[in-house]
């Protein structure tokens, strides 16, 4: 058997592209937002609204930089977005709104619930 090259301008964790990083969820119980978010996921999949292939483009347009600083379902919940806003189906601004709101119900960010 022999060993994977790198290849350059390849993302962490693609074929060839060197060794992925962990991501922290191996042993890890996906917390409440982290299950919504997958739920969210495959709702979006199974209704053809975003493909797998959407979310991996935009997950991998994020660059290597942004992906090593976000978690898991962070760079899924980002990835998301960005097919959502480029499809104008969801607008930055209706996103931000709905932040806002919700920080008001979890002045402590609401990251658990």
């Amino acid at each position: 058997m022999t060993a994977t090259r790198h290849r350059p301008g390849a993302r962490p964790g693609t074929l060839g592209g060197g060794a992925a990083r962990r991501n922290g969820q191996v042993g890890h119980e996906p917390s409440p937002w982290e299950k919504r978010c997958h739920a969210l996921a495959v709702v979006l999949d199974s209704h053809e609204i975003i493909s797998a292939e959407e979310k991996r483009r935009c997950s991998e347009s994020l660059g290597n930089e942004m992906i090593a600083r976000l978690s898991y379902y962070e760079h899924w919940i980002l990835a998301l977005a960005i097919v959502l806003f480029e499809k104008r189906i969801l607008a930055p601004s209706e996103l931000a709104w709905k932040m806002d709101e919700i920080a008001e119900r979890w002045p402590g960010g609401g990251s658990g619930g």
